[in-house]
């Protein structure tokens, strides 16, 4: 689903972002991304999404070199991966349930079958009186759970999420958890960055550690070793 080889991020006048990352995620696989900030989780992250261009190496998405993909085919390959941006990147102007309903309307789904799935995920992430509230007038968490549910209504092939419920009391980070732990139960390959220890050693997945932009440690272990 996701293979990076020997992949480097630099940004000008800084140290690199990424430094020689190799990792693989398999379909159907859920992996917590972990490391203190600055260690390169939210950039790897930007790289699946095309969001940027690796400086070196290479990255395959779906069996595809994203350095090859045109600019015009990036739209089409974001269509089978959901994001949660650490910011939200939620549309100020639109509605909840707009803002929700953006990707399955961009895909031409039918208005009906838009407003079923839409209604839905809000419920399931009690969210379901505010569709047609603005962004901002919903608190830090309330906006996290928009756009957790923006990710998921299309049941996107890939998930990534990126510190999805840092914003969530204790109650709702388990109930965004498990929802994308079942989304993983269907089917879709999850990578999730995360700070919270407590989520690895409640869901026991595998765990890669980044730090400084290398890999440093890959595996169950690391909820042992403490590294994450």
């Amino acid at each position: 689903m996701i293979q990076l080889f020997h992949v480097h991020k630099q940004y000008a006048g800084e140290a690199p972002a990424l430094l020689d990352v190799t990792l693989g995620v398999e379909k159907g696989e859920f992996v917590f991304l972990t490391g203190p900030s600055g260690a390169g989780k939210s950039t790897l992250m930007r790289l699946v999404f095309c969001a940027e261009a690796a400086t070196s190496g290479q990255i395959l998405v779906f069996g595809r070199n994203v350095a090859k993909v045109k600019p015009s085919q990036i739209p089409y390959l974001r269509r089978s991966i959901g994001v949660v941006f650490q910011d939200f990147k939620l549309l100020p102007d639109r509605t909840v349930a707009e803002n929700v309903a953006f990707p399955l309307e961009v895909r031409g789904l039918p208005a009906r079958e838009v407003r079923r799935k839409v209604d839905a995920i809000l419920r399931s992430v009690g969210l379901e009186l505010k569709g047609g509230k603005f962004p901002l007038a919903l608190s830090g968490g309330e906006q996290q759970r928009v756009a957790v549910a923006r990710a998921l209504v299309g049941d996107p092939a890939l998930l990534l999420a990126d510190e999805p419920t840092g914003n969530l009391d204790p109650e709702r980070t388990l109930e965004v958890m498990d929802l994308l732990h079942a989304a993983n139960a269907r089917g879709t390959t999850v990578l999730v960055a995360t700070h919270d220890r407590s989520l690895l050693e409640r869901y026991k997945k595998r765990v890669v550690a980044l730090e400084r932009g290398r890999v440093a440690a890959d595996g169950a272990e690391i909820r042992r070793t403490g590294r994450a």
